[in-house]
């Protein structure tokens, strides 16, 4: 496993936006790893807690006001971008998830190495006339992008289909084992929840409360499920957009946690946790609970596969959209506690070797090392940065 040679003088600028969720939990994870190998690393951002976690840190944090999408204010995002390049000058420029991407890739233009990281592409989320601009974009944004970083195999095949240029690094999430691991059920539960106690069987979904992570194609499947396994009770645990509507259609056996600063607990209260994705690149929750010693269902979509230890997927993968087929693996695996336990200790023992934090940072500092060392204009004087960047 290789780790990122300590370099005070390598200035990295991270841009997200969305600051929530998964990718700020990446953005975290590689600020503490560069922060802890002596790279001079600034994260701009919007306001929210991840300001402040990163700052814990001792990352240098920048607020940059965006959208979670493109609209009328983007022309002005990406000149406090330009303006936000001159104070940093960064060496390398890291852009996380599709708003960043766009107006990182516009402010820098190629010209300091940059890495594009989309956490799923932006296409995906969305349909018609908008699904093909953003297709267009990332195609014509290939041509500033140096790396492209995908975070499954799957991942770069559908940006491959997609005809979306450039090199690729596969670069699996990770998570950190010393926060994500088992605890005893009965403890934890007892301090999360009210009555009825630990016996009854806990289904806990981990994700912002939107489209994407589909909390209504199992809101969908519950009945069935509470129906075949009486006593059964969902924890949606996170907050977004659909909030609102999925309470008013949820029923009582269903509690609304909000968002947490710790999902860790959750994950070792469930029984089984459930993420029903419409589309992902890789997602962190199956990770996570998986390293709790939990078993998961997922939804087959991008990296849903390749999280998997090939013993689980019979059991753990269901199409995604499909409400019976949901069901029927939550309940068989509510009804089977011993077979629970096996694929909970195969997921832990595969995330441990194949999706450690420690191993996602050494193949980023692979990628950022081998940039610095071959793009042309890489590590100019401050001067001549700053010229090509405004020229």
């Amino acid at each position: 496993m290789h780790q990122p040679e300590p370099d005070a003088t390598t200035r990295v600028l991270h841009l997200t936006q969305p600051v929530d969720g998964g990718v700020a939990r990446v953005v975290t994870d590689l600020t503490r790893a560069q922060l802890a190998a002596g790279l001079h690393v600034t994260v701009a951002c919007p306001a929210g807690r991840l300001t402040g976690d990163l700052r814990s840190l001792g990352a240098d944090v920048r607020h940059w006001p965006a959208t979670r999408s493109p609209g009328p204010s983007l022309p002005g995002e990406v000149r406090r971008l330009v303006r936000l390049l001159d104070e940093v000058r960064p060496d390398l420029v890291h852009a996380h998830s599709a708003k960043a991407g766009l107006a990182g890739r516009l402010a820098v233009r190629g010209r300091i190495p940059t890495v594009f990281q989309p956490h799923a592409w932006s296409f995906e989320a969305v349909g018609g006339t908008t699904a093909a601009l953003a297709l267009t974009w990332e195609r014509f944004g290939a041509r500033w992008t140096d790396r492209l970083v995908c975070v499954s195999e799957a991942e770069r095949a559908t940006g491959l289909r997609a005809r979306i240029g450039g090199q690729v690094s596969v670069i699996p999430n990770g998570i950190d084992p010393e926060r994500f691991h088992p605890a005893s059920v009965d403890t934890v539960r007892a301090s999360l929840l009210p009555e009825p106690g630990p016996a009854a069987p806990l289904v806990v979904c981990v994700g912002r409360l939107c489209r994407q992570k589909g909390q209504d194609v199992l809101l969908t499947a519950w009945p069935d499920i509470a129906r075949k396994v009486p006593g059964a009770r969902l924890v949606l645990v996170g907050d977004g957009p659909d909030a609102e509507r999925l309470r008013s259609r949820a029923p009582e056996s269903v509690l609304f946690a909000g968002a947490v600063t710790d999902a860790a607990p959750w994950y070792q209260a469930a029984d089984l946790v459930v993420l029903p994705s419409r589309w992902e690149g890789m997602a962190l929750a199956p990770l996570e609970a998986l390293a709790c010693g939990r078993p998961v269902v997922v939804t087959d979509v991008d990296g849903a596969r390749e999280s998997l230890p090939a013993a689980l997927a019979p059991h753990c993968l269901v199409p995604a959209e499909n409400p019976a087929a949901l069901a029927g693996a939550v309940a068989g695996l509510l009804l089977d506690p011993l077979l629970r336990e096996s694929l909970g200790h195969q997921g832990r023992r595969h995330v441990l070797t194949t999706h450690d934090v420690r191993r996602t940072a050494g193949a980023v500092a692979d990628v950022y090392r081998e940039l610095l060392t071959t793009t042309p204009g890489a590590r100019v004087a401050p001067t001549e940065r700053r010229e090509s960047i405004h020229s």
